[in-house]
């Protein structure tokens, strides 16, 4: 096989789900690649992220003004896998070089945001479209997406489930906040897309907590949130920490009582899948991707009235405790390993340069 090159731009946000997925994906087809006896994988990284791959040798440090308008490592390059549609550096069609774009969702469709908004959004990344060889998509909720509202043309287009991110070991006790009830864990960045907002009733017919985690994006949407936990007597029980050290996420997965996330768009929700390691119920909306990877172990809100919400999440609490579902959602989880993913990249690398 030849040379290939992934493009980690997106690691300048260490707190992202793609920071993660970059991660692991370039390191599971280092391994699979070796394994195989091939060239191994070049990430092209910010300066501060050139050694946290495990091949660090194969670390290209980004040069913004020098990589805008030469590109050297691009000379022997034959796949170059865009693993987002924003990346900044993509190989015009002057050059040999093959792309492989993986498309994680179109969630403009699904956002309250204006039509020539969404309009570019998609402009954008049917641009990229035009210009790769092969595309990827997370979800097939995602490519059913892609193919009702872009132009694919000729191109393959495969659909390839993210792996599960391993999450550390939980230590005995977290760094930051710990709760001293039962508490319902959600994580994502917070801002109205996550929908995190329509879990404040939960607290109100139980004493539990609820415990966000994850990278504060949208402030007034927060301070709503936090305002209407007020008019419900129910503040003191809504703990939003902001991101968190891996550590303390395992902590809260390991000993939270439920995971819930009630978004209203996903590509896939990676999220999700680090949950079921630790076997915990799982509270989803049925929005979007969420359906195809929780499957038959999660439990869905079918609409967002608290009442309805609060019902699904009761039963569900029985269900789960009386019928023994921990070993079925790990199991569900296992479905989702990068070491079988990365297999299903090589050969998608393998099609391109034979």
């Amino acid at each position: 096989m030849g040379k290939i090159i992934l493009d980690c731009d997106l690691m300048q946000h260490r707190d992202s789900g793609l920071y993660h997925y970059c991660l692991n994906l370039g390191n599971y087809v280092n391994r699979q690649l070796e394994k195989e006896g091939d060239d191994t994988i070049g990430y092209y990284v910010p300066e501060r992220e050139k050694n946290v791959f495990e091949n660090k040798g194969n670390c290209i440090t980004e040069r913004k003004w020098h990589h805008r308008f030469f590109k050297p490592f691009l000379w022997t390059c034959d796949v170059w896998h865009a693993p987002f549609q924003s990346g900044r550096i993509f190989p015009s069609k002057r050059e040999k070089t093959k792309i492989v774009l993986t498309i994680h969702d179109l969630n403009c469709l699904y956002e309250d945001k204006p039509a020539k908004e969404r309009r570019l959004s998609l402009l954008h990344t049917q641009k990229l479209i035009d210009r790769a060889d092969a595309v990827v998509c997370i979800s097939h909720h995602c490519k059913k997406d892609v193919k009702a509202n872009l132009d694919i043309g000729e191109n393959p287009v495969y659909v390839i489930h993210n792996g599960t991110h391993h999450v550390n070991k939980p230590p005995e006790i977290p760094t930051g906040y710990r709760p001293s009830r039962p508490f319902v864990f959600a994580m994502g960045y917070v801002n109205r897309k996550k929908n995190f907002h329509t879990l404040v009733p939960l607290l109100q017919d139980d004493n539990i907590e609820l415990i966000i985690a994850g990278r504060l994006d949208e402030p007034d949407y927060i301070n709503n949130m936090k305002m209407n936990a007020e008019l419900l007597g129910v503040r003191d029980r809504l703990k939003i920490l902001g991101p968190v050290p891996e550590m303390d996420k395992a902590w809260y997965f390991k000993n939270c009582m439920a995971f819930a996330l009630p978004s209203l768009a996903e590509g896939f929700g990676a999220p999700v899948v680090e949950a079921m390691a630790f076997g915990k119920p799982l509270f989803l909306s049925n929005c979007t991707s969420l359906p195809e990877i929780g499957g038959e172990v999660a439990f869905y809100f079918n609409s967002f009235d608290p009442e309805h919400m609060q019902s699904v999440f009761s039963a569900g609490i029985k269900e789960y405790q009386r019928n023994g579902l921990a070993e079925k959602i790990i199991n569900r989880g296992n479905e989702f390993s990068w070491e079988e993913k990365a297999k299903e990249y090589c050969k998608v690398y393998r099609a391109l340069m034979y």
